[in-house]
């Protein structure tokens, strides 16, 4: 059975990264009717920062050189250990079960919000591989951020998720889809009023990907 694990981290309730995530699962779902899909709202219901319980796990991992997810727990050995890994083992157990992972989020000042930054620090120790799996990104910005743009060099969001999944995860190239909206900002922000089409453009275009995007992934 196909497992879709489904992240939002944007703050607002209606937002332009959960429209294209939800275009993403919509899709995928439809190709999927037997598949599943787990649905985790990171603003709604955040989680917690790492503590240094969590930091005497990652420090036993990377000292016993456990490259074997399901070996993570041997590391458990205080019950603040104990706690810290109790909240550690229902995101993680979502995580590696999920074939594809859509995450949903905006740009928060040039980077990702801190929410999402919380799951990721929770669910990543050392040398841990998610290799194969599909991780697409559904996001939204305020400006234009592409390359050959003038604010390319502050985008620390795509450019930031794709080195973490590489760095991390091990996955690159195409396992790691970004599919954004760009120049959101022109529906509030009269100085930005003139690209308005343009983020229109963008908007379709990205939609459009996000739906054939999600018929496809298996």
């Amino acid at each position: 059975m196909a497992v879709l694990l489904h992240l939002d981290a944007s703050a607002r309730r209606t937002s332009f990264s959960r429209e294209l995530g939800d275009a993403f699962a919509t899709a995928w779902r439809t190709a999927h009717p037997d598949g599943h899909h787990i649905h985790r709202d990171l603003a709604a219901d955040p989680v917690p920062h790492i503590t240094e319980p969590w930091t005497e796990l990652c420090d036993y991992v990377l000292e016993h050189q456990i490259t074997n997810i399901d070996r993570y727990k041997e590391a458990v050995r205080t019950p603040a250990q104990t706690q810290a890994w109790a909240i550690i083992e229902p995101l993680l157990a979502e995580l590696v079960t999920a074939d594809v992972v859509l995450i949903a989020t905006p740009m928060y000042n040039f980077s990702v919000p801190s929410a999402l930054k919380a799951w990721l620090d929770q669910v990543t120790f050392p040398k841990m591989s998610l290799a194969p799996r599909k991780f697409v990104v559904a996001g939204a910005r305020g400006g234009a951020y592409g390359p050959g743009t003038p604010r390319e060099p502050y985008d620390h969001h795509e450019r930031y998720l794709r080195d973490f999944f590489a760095g991390h995860y091990r996955v690159m190239g195409d396992d790691a889809i970004f599919l954004n909206t760009e120049l959101v900002n022109t529906h509030l922000d009269p100085a930005l009023a003139a690209h308005r089409p343009q983020h229109e453009l963008s908007r379709a275009a990205a939609l459009a990907a996000a739906r054939t995007l999600g018929g496809e992934l298996r």
